[in-house]
């Protein structure tokens, strides 16, 4: 292995320790702030606003993010500023009212929609070298670890001192973790493009033609994935699935898609773009699986549905710099996760409308979408000339 593979190597995996420190942070925090905020005086109606800004902004700033990362070429300053936002967590122990914590918690989610674009082309150039697929599979490996890890800690603090407060204090201790991984990570690349074979001249396409059919296969995958609260929501009202386990169920999930990750993105690599059918092909089995009242059948689903995000959350990535000119990858990734985010957002809306009708509609509507997705498929493959990795 000569200098630049290893390089590659050690600014993925610090990548991945930021990811895991910073998912431990911010989904240790998530999955208390409903509560939080009712305890400081916040409504219903308060909550779901605060929840609801806080991911548009999320996905909306990945546009103007992305484009000023590929401007100013400045993605580690970028990069930093997305991360040191995640210090509103821990802020939260100090909250004395709802409105200090609801203006918190929107930082929070801020922070990631102007850090996300820079990160992913940093980890496109360090991809390069070791393949894009096993790249970003080892990363979001590393990601869900913290996304199991942090809820499960943040409620092992909770039991024992009682104290919500307490909590996010605590997790001043991984902010610290995570902004040293990422000083070591910029130490290590502080020009991120030398790891990239033909730097300027590398391979890719520029935008936006490719990414068009790429948009649409992007859109209607995720519009046609029922988010996991629906699901859960499921088990919740029919009781295939007990309260009390259905947590259980998500932590599972996140393993298999941590698993799932690597496997798949191993295969990116060798098998290249073709590898994208297994996003739809995943998540067409998922809602015959999830709507009915099986438990074996319920924890089927689950399991599918932890590998089906690992696909996405891997080889979509992976794909967007196979498909874009090195000097636009900021804003590729800035417009491909908006559009993710967005999708994803309407799909979930109407999933829930078609929920409060009927459960085979809410299965017709997510087998359509990925139907269609398997033809947008087609079309990127007819029309793309991107190289299969």
């Amino acid at each position: 292995m000569d200098g630049k593979h290893r390089a590659a190597y050690t600014v993925i995996v610090l990548f991945g320790i930021v990811s895991l420190f910073g998912d431990i942070i911010y989904e240790g925090a998530r999955s208390v702030s409903g509560p939080y905020l009712y305890i400081l005086g916040a409504s219903a109606l308060a909550v779901g606003v605060v929840a609801g800004l806080g991911e548009f902004l999320g996905y909306a700033l990945r546009l103007a993010s992305g484009y000023l990362a590929d401007t100013t070429r400045h993605y580690w300053a970028i990069t930093f500023i997305g991360y040191g936002m995640l210090a509103a967590v821990p802020l939260l122990a100090l909250a004395g009212s709802w409105e200090a914590a609801a203006l918190l918690l929107i930082l929070e989610r801020a922070g990631k929609g102007i850090r996300v674009p820079a990160r992913d082309a940093i980890l496109a150039n360090a991809t390069t070298t070791v393949g894009r697929g096993w790249g970003f599979a080892v990363h979001e490996a590393l990601d869900q670890v913290g996304a199991v890890i942090g809820p499960l800690i943040f409620t092992a603090i909770f039991l024992a001192q009682g104290d919500y407060r307490s909590g996010f204090a605590l997790l001043a201790v991984p902010f610290v973790l995570m902004i040293l991984a990422l000083l070591f990570a910029r130490r290590r690349a502080p020009e991120p493009v030398s790891l990239e074979a033909g730097g300027s001249d590398s391979r890719g396409t520029s935008l936006p033609g490719p990414l068009l059919p790429y948009g649409v296969f992007t859109a209607l995958t995720m519009a046609g994935f029922a988010a996991f609260p629906i699901i859960a929501y499921h088990f919740a009202v029919t009781g295939t699935v007990s309260e009390a386990e259905i947590p259980l169920f998500y932590a599972v999930a996140m393993g298999v898609d941590a698993i799932a990750a690597l496997t798949i993105g191993r295969a990116y690599d060798r098998f290249g773009l073709v590898t994208l059918l297994s996003v739809p092909l995943l998540a067409i089995g998922i809602p015959f699986l999830a709507f009915g009242t099986s438990y074996a059948l319920a924890l089927a689903a689950v399991v599918l549905w932890g590998a089906a995000m690992g696909a996405q959350e891997t080889i979509l990535r992976a794909a967007v710099a196979d498909y874009t000119h090195i000097s636009k990858r900021g804003t590729a990734y800035g417009i491909f996760n908006t559009v993710y985010g967005a999708a994803w957002f309407a799909g979930s809306a109407v999933i829930g409308w078609a929920y409060t009708v009927a459960v085979p509609l809410v299965v017709g509507f997510l087998v359509v979408m990925q139907i269609g997705a398997l033809a947008a498929f087609a079309w990127m493959r007819r029309g793309s000339a991107a190289p299969a990795s």
